[in-house]
């Protein structure tokens, strides 16, 4: 329940972006901003999350969590206002953020003997979130207005508040005390992770797909939309682009892990982004649904790279200092993307520009890989 709530403000949000715009007064650049805010918001979690668990705990941080994107969603349905919309986006996505970081921990924590199994549900779920969201915002939108189709999805966070509660009741004053799946502490001497090129290839991979997935996540709706789709169909290719993300989250692990080293498939991954670019830019509307499955697998890097954090070192400590480093600057150079590719269309009143500034963020993706794919380990290089 916790893991359905994780991405619903995301996809809820962008096929209903330009109606939205048109009823609280907000030109088309703005949309290049609430498409940032996600992994801005992603970003600030990965700071505020370790002192959040330090000082409540595992169970109590996620509950906040779900209390934070149950009351964004809600309130944020009533702004008037795009100084209020963007705030209370804000304040789901900080709960979506929190959830992200602490959900994994408390896997590990009560499903020690089924990661496997446990792990591959909460990824479909999070899927789920991308997915569901995405094809019924316009539906419910012509049916019953936005501030209905996007406040919804405040139950959703609502309901997966409820069962902590009765984790927490269990739990009374061991949740604390538990220190199990919590990263050890750092060693004294764990390197100088910016000085390594692999520590910045895998920042370069994760950022660069993450800057790509967003910025289409944004703008996928309006581009269809200026080649003549409607608003539903926009919504709905955004639902497919999500869904099938579904495909490489549970199979990439699996066939990186058996990979030496697995660039030859982010060279793939490019080729597929880059066939997709080349069909919504040159006829968005001859084969849109065929595009758009490309696209959904172009992301695959993602899972990829969170794979190779684990595969890349050899301690826990490296493991923390790797994935804090891949997100923080990963996510930082991301939240540019969105915001870029909608102010270069405004300049240019077209999609080439834009799409040449993602071709850019690609091969920056493809440098990166081939750091981060080498069979070396983090703590041989910083």
């Amino acid at each position: 329940m916790s893991a359905l709530t994780l991405r619903a403000a995301v996809t809820a949000f962008s096929p209903l972006a330009e109606s939205i715009g048109a009823d609280i007064g907000y030109g088309t650049a703005v949309v290049g901003v609430f498409g940032m805010l996600p992994t801005v918001m992603f970003g600030l979690a990965g700071l505020v999350t370790p002192v959040l668990v330090r000082r409540f705990g595992l169970e109590r941080t996620v509950f906040i969590a779900m209390l934070l994107a149950g009351t964004g969603s809600l309130v944020r349905a009533f702004a008037h206002g795009t100084g209020e919309l963007l705030a209370f986006s804000g304040v789901v996505l900080l709960g979506m953020g929190i959830g992200n970081v602490v959900i994994p921990p408390l896997v590990k924590r009560y499903f020690a003997d089924q990661l496997a199994a446990i792990s591959s549900l909460y990824i479909v779920m999070v899927q789920l979130s991308t997915v569901i969201p995405a094809f019924v915002a316009v539906p419910l939108a012509q049916a019953h207005g936005w501030r209905i189709s996007m406040g919804v999805w405040a139950l959703v966070g609502f309901a997966a508040a409820v069962p902590w509660l009765f984790v927490l009741r269990d739990r009374a004053g061991r949740d604390r005390r538990d220190v199990t799946a919590l990263p050890a502490e750092p060693a004294a001497a764990t390197g100088r992770i910016w000085r390594s090129p692999l520590a910045w290839g895998m920042a370069a991979m994760f950022g660069m797909t993450s800057l790509t997935t967003y910025a289409m996540f944004a703008w996928l709706p309006k581009i269809l939309s200026d080649a003549g789709a409607s608003a539903g169909f926009g919504g709905s290719m955004v639902g497919l682009f999500a869904l099938m993300g579904l495909i490489p989250a549970l199979g990439a692990p699996t066939v990186v892990s058996r990979m030496r080293n697995p660039f030859p498939v982010v060279v793939g991954c490019m080729a597929l982004f880059v066939a997709a670019f080349a069909g919504l830019l040159i006829a968005p509307m001859g084969a849109p649904v065929f595009w758009v499955i490309l696209l959904g697998l172009g992301p695959s890097t993602f899972p990829m790279a969170l794979t190779l954090i684990n595969l890349r070192t050899r301690t826990p400590q490296g493991s923390a200092a790797l994935s804090g480093f891949t997100q923080g600057v990963g996510y930082a150079l991301a939240s540019v993307g969105p915001l870029l590719f909608g102010m270069l269309h405004t300049w240019t009143g077209g999609w080439l520009i834009p799409f040449v500034m993602l071709g850019v963020a690609l091969l920056i993706l493809l440098l990166g890989a081939w750091q981060a794919c080498k069979p070396r380990m983090l703590e041989d290089t910083w």
